[in-house]
């Protein structure tokens, strides 16, 4: 289900949230499904159950879930829409922060080489040196 590492320096409630909105992008949960109760993550994680609440409030603040009262916490309709929106303007960002550091002189040798190794990617794919 979700794998939280308790020593790292990510916060638990960051964790969880970072790994349901992945399951949510990559279909492993769906639009209208339950998500696991606060009780039962906590057990299965061994989890301090305001800990989950924590990340669940703020699923449910970005639009990713919804509380039906008694009845659990569901995905969103339009939850991995939103997820993707974020993603794009991530890229966005991303594309900007590229174009000024090209701009300030770096290579796009050097851009490939920064995210070729955050992504832990090989350069064999790659065609061009700039």
């Amino acid at each position: 289900m979700l794998n939280i590492d308790k020593v790292s320096r990510v916060p638990i409630y960051e964790q969880v949230i970072e790994q349901v909105e992945m399951k949510i992008r990559f279909g492993d949960f769906a639009e209208g499904e339950l998500l696991p109760s606060v009780r039962a993550l906590s057990v299965m994680l061994n989890v301090n159950p305001n800990t989950l609440q924590k990340a669940y409030a703020e699923l449910e603040r970005r639009g990713l879930c919804r509380s039906a009262p008694g009845n659990g916490r569901f995905v969103s309709a339009g939850a991995r829409e939103i997820i993707a929106r974020g993603m794009r303007e991530k890229l966005r960002s991303f594309g900007a922060l590229a174009a000024r550091l090209h701009g300030e002189g770096a290579t796009a040798k050097e851009l490939h080489g920064a995210v070729d190794e955050a992504t832990g990617a090989g350069a064999e794919g790659r065609t061009t040196d700039d």
